[in-house]
């Protein structure tokens, strides 16, 4: 029986994104094929687990609430047509965060895609494309990736001053190319999980 390495599950407001300010339930699976210096995963972290156990879990913590969220680390590393089954027959509409780098397993209910500088993507659709941003200079915008969603998402640098540089040039990029739309970490902002 297959055992899925889970870093955490919670219930919370999903806090970037199109889905920003939803009550969601996150199943967080630790493992990355990439390090981010900004991850908030701690990858050696987790409990191994099977898709029942987790959908245990997961109906455990979500009281009502039915949007699941799989995320990492990277959970197109573990996640497979076993898990997003269980899920959905536990009655969760399932959505993920994914780098791209890994092909997605049947059964995920709404994308984000969320690629990194520098790296090969295997997806080239999603329901909603979130890049972080730095700075212009080495933003990427995949204009190749097939989605009716964009967002730029300042990234979080752990020094306030800086953070604050960063969103106003993410903001100045979303006036100038209005395709694109602003996602701010408001789990951060407000303290959530």
């Amino acid at each position: 029986m297959t055992r899925y390495k889970v870093n955490e599950i919670f219930r919370s407001l999903q806090g970037e994104g199109y889905h920003t300010g939803r009550a969601a339930v996150f199943v967080r699976l630790a493992g990355c094929n990439l390090r981010c210096p900004f991850c908030d995963t701690r990858h050696a972290d987790g409990q191994l687990l099977t898709a029942g156990e987790i959908a245990a879990q997961a109906l455990h913590e979500a009281g009502g609430v039915r949007f699941l969220v799989l995320t990492g680390g990277e959970p197109a590393l573990q996640a497979d047509e076993a898990l997003t089954g269980t899920l959905r027959a536990a009655g969760f509409f399932i959505a993920v965060e994914t780098n791209g780098t890994h092909p997605l397993p049947p059964g995920i209910d709404w994308v984000t895609l969320s690629p990194k500088a520098g790296t090969r993507l295997c997806l080239q659709q999603a329901d909603e494309l979130k890049v972080v941003f730095e700075d212009e200079a080495r933003f990427e915008p995949h204009p190749e990736i097939d989605t009716p969603r964009r967002f730029v998402q300042p990234c979080d640098t752990g020094d306030a001053a800086r953070n604050r540089a960063v969103t106003a040039s993410a903001i100045d990029y979303v006036i100038r190319h209005p395709a694109w739309r602003l996602s701010l970490q408001t789990h951060k902002l407000t303290g959530m999980r």
